[in-house]
């Protein structure tokens, strides 16, 4: 069906185990003060997407994390 290869977590670390990049869609307050290293230890590359203006370009930056803010108007950083 439409669901397969479709994975459901427990937890947001969960999730994040194994995968390509974080995108990030909500601003939950669980989400606004994330583990920058344990996300990029997670994922198999340090790319996260991000909307909301959740985070803050220059720390994701100074973590090591390529960055790309949906909505920030040209303030991706690599």
């Amino acid at each position: 069906g439409h669901l397969d290869g479709l994975r459901f977590c427990d937890s947001a670390e969960a999730a994040l185990g194994g995968a390509d990049a974080l995108l990030l869609v909500t601003e939950w307050k669980e989400f606004r003060t994330p583990d920058f290293d344990g996300i990029k230890n997670a994922l198999k590359q340090p790319v996260v997407f991000y909307g909301r203006n959740q985070w803050e370009p220059a720390l994701m930056q100074a973590m090591g994390l390529e960055h790309h803010g949906i909505g920030r108007g040209g303030q991706s950083m690599r």
